[in-house]
């Protein structure tokens, strides 16, 4: 059981997180800093789609999952940027370190492949715009946790 201790300490830092609010707030500005990497994201993820086969509407499987993830390794960066200097700067000090980089990264791929999964299971009932949210959302969820509880 030595995973006890673990869960506990993980159950106080999110009570005290919530009697304070601060994930809240920090979800609010990772939500806000999401924003402008969607942006990135999309507009790359379609580009890309127009590159590979010009029209979203014939993208198979394999093209939807190649211009998914060229649009988030290109979003990647940017999003830890402004997430280290906006929702985690008292965690980072506003800094950029490479390990807090390749932490964001490995917990960025988590996130990478929900969205993905979310993408193309969505898309065979679904428009791609319809399913590349669906994606997105899936990624917000899944990428402030894993910022917010391993990475800073």
């Amino acid at each position: 059981m030595s995973d006890a201790p673990a869960a506990n300490r993980l159950v106080a830092r999110l009570a005290q997180a919530w009697r304070e609010r601060a994930i809240l707030l920090k979800a609010l500005s990772f939500a806000a800093v999401g924003v402008i990497n969607t942006i990135v994201d999309a507009g790359v993820f379609f580009l890309a789609l127009w590159v590979l086969v010009g029209s979203p509407s014939r993208a198979g499987t394999g093209t939807l999952v190649v211009a998914n993830v060229f649009s988030w390794s290109v979003a990647i960066t940017g999003s830890y940027v402004m997430n280290s200097f906006v929702t985690f700067a008292k965690e980072s000090g506003r800094q950029l370190r490479l390990k807090s980089y390749a932490t964001f990264l490995a917990g960025g791929i988590v996130g990478a492949i929900g969205n993905t999964t979310a993408l193309v299971v969505v898309a065979q009932f679904a428009p791609v715009w319809v399913a590349k949210a669906c994606a997105i959302l899936v990624s917000f969820v899944l990428n402030f946790s894993m910022s917010h509880f391993v990475v800073f």
